[in-house]
């Protein structure tokens, strides 16, 4: 074993034919049936779930108080910048591994490897997390027993299984039927969010915004040692919430509520013009997501002080708390609505993300198997669904939440650095968006992504750091000598400039 050989990195070429193996002829890619509006639904089906019914109470309460929405817009900038990075890999190489294969193509086969393992961790827990919560949710809409569909005191959530199992379904039946199912959620729950904020804007009280940033005080005892942010640790600050500081701890804690948008850039080779629509898809998503975010937690802490405010359903209590209970139903509707679609764009995200670690042979090339007919990697698919319906099911994950955010931090990370890196390598690959001032603004999005991750608990880092040494034990007992590149010649000299890579045609097969 030698580093080069670790750092082997994986041809563009190779990526633009794999990506360009499109399924609609019969072959073994996937088959192209997504637009931008598909791509931008979803993006948004995946972002708007958990941050927006949850999050904002939480953090309101316990870290940034009315200094929540900073906290949003914040993460929502951190958000928007690694996007931009995103749209110009994904526009320029589609392919249905986005961050584990921009790894590959630039920084080399171990950081791949690492990022494609991170990525599996961030969708699994989100799915399994959501799924949980929408459990909570439909019992508490419907009058379900919680001792199945709760999280305190059940045993198994037979709710978490049940909607996680069913989704998978969807996810593998075929990715049009994923996108009409997402788009539907979508326009329920982005209509009650309008809903939301402008209903309750007639609520809000400029007292409850007044001071909008409280001033810092001491935490609780259970702030400190493993539970504070890796910041205060190292420099031996005193541990602390709201203030400033709390203002960013809150960001990345509410960064959560962003994660999951790269999943449109795994959805490359099954999009009709790759190299317009992936960026639409991604900034579209970005807008919207953001300014509903700031809105809805605008109104909620302007419609009650943040210190009575409700963690586990904000929205909900603070129009009960205000004479508005018929808005509750609303909000819990949409509350489901969010977190279905949520889970189902992470279920397909992960089959994604499998099949291209699969394909490369990293893991076991036979469970990356295009199904003849639906066009989906349904083998990789099933087996992450069974997994998240099991997690799902038996694991109460709300400790482990904090993972999906750090898991989405250093892939925005590698993403942001290897913007510049491929632009270095491959001059002459056509780009039909291209990030601004780069390096500049590549560097700026790697450095708050990784200042956000430091303001993550030191709990939180050691969890991570578990999983990713898992993962290098997976790599070197199995991937390093079985995958594709292996025993292949690396270049040593610079690589021929290729033609740039087009927009595969838009078709579809009789089956569809």
């Amino acid at each position: 074993m030698s580093a080069v050989s670790v750092l082997r990195t994986k041809p563009i070429a190779d990526v633009i034919a794999q990506g360009e193996a499109d399924g609609s002829d019969g072959g073994p890619g996937l088959k192209r049936r997504l637009g931008a509006r598909d791509l931008t639904g979803f993006g948004i089906g995946i972002v708007i779930g958990t941050g927006i019914f949850t999050l904002t109470g939480i953090e309101a309460r316990d870290s940034a108080g009315p200094g929540v929405v900073i906290s949003f817009g914040i993460a929502g900038l951190v958000a928007l910048l690694a996007a931009l990075c995103y749209a110009e890999l994904a526009s320029s190489v589609p392919t249905a591994g986005s961050a584990y294969t921009y790894a590959y193509a630039t920084m080399g086969e171990i950081v791949a490897w690492i990022i494609g393992w991170d990525l599996l961790l961030e969708f699994a827990l989100g799915a399994a997390v959501v799924a949980r919560g929408w459990s909570g949710y439909l019992a508490e809409l419907v009058g379900l027993p919680t001792a199945w569909f709760g999280e305190e005191g059940s045993v198994v959530n037979l709710g978490a299984i049940g909607i996680v199992l069913l989704l998978g379904i969807v996810a593998i039946v075929g990715i049009r039927e994923s996108a009409r199912v997402t788009n539907l959620l979508v326009l329920v729950k982005v209509a009650i969010c309008v809903f939301i904020v402008i209903a309750g804007l007639f609520f809000v009280k400029a007292a409850n915004l007044t001071p909008f940033i409280p001033a810092a005080e001491p935490a609780g005892g259970g702030e400190d040692g493993i539970k504070q942010p890796v910041t205060q640790a190292l420099f031996g600050l005193e541990p602390s919430v709201f203030g400033f500081a709390g203002v960013l701890s809150a960001a990345a804690v509410v960064f959560f509520a962003y994660t999951g948008f790269e999943a449109v850039a795994n959805l490359g080779e099954e999009t009709k013009r790759p190299r317009r629509d992936l960026t639409l898809g991604l900034l579209g998503t970005l807008l919207v997501s953001t300014v509903l975010y700031i809105g809805v937690s605008l109104v909620v802490v302007g419609m009650v002080p943040y210190t009575e405010i409700d963690r586990g359903a904000p929205i909900a209590a603070a129009f009960n708390a205000v004479g508005a209970n018929w808005a509750g139903v609303l909000v819990s509707i949409a509350a489901v609505a969010g977190l279905t679609s949520v889970i189902l764009v992470d279920l397909v995200a992960m089959g994604r993300i499998g099949f291209a670690i699969s394909r490369d042979g990293l893991i076991p090339p036979s469970i990356a198997k295009v199904h003849p007919r639906w066009g989906t990697p349904y083998r990789i698919s099933a087996i992450m669904t069974v997994a998240v319906a099991l997690l799902a099911g038996f694991l109460p994950l709300s400790a482990l939440a904090d993972l999906v955010s750090i898991g989405a931090l250093a892939a925005f990370v590698l993403v942001s650095v290897a913007v510049p890196i491929l632009r270095r390598k491959r001059p002459d690959l056509d780009r039909p968006f291209r990030v601004p001032f780069s390096p500049v603004l590549p560097i700026v999005s790697a450095l708050a992504c990784l200042y956000l991750m430091l303001n993550l608990s030191v709990e939180t880092w050691l969890r991570f750091a578990a999983w990713m040494l898992l993962g290098i034990l997976i790599y070197f007992g199995y991937g390093y000598r079985r995958n594709r590149l292996a025993g292949r010649p690396q270049p040593t000299g610079p690589r021929p400039a290729g033609p740039p890579a087009a927009d595969p045609p838009a078709k579809e097969s009789a089956a569809a």
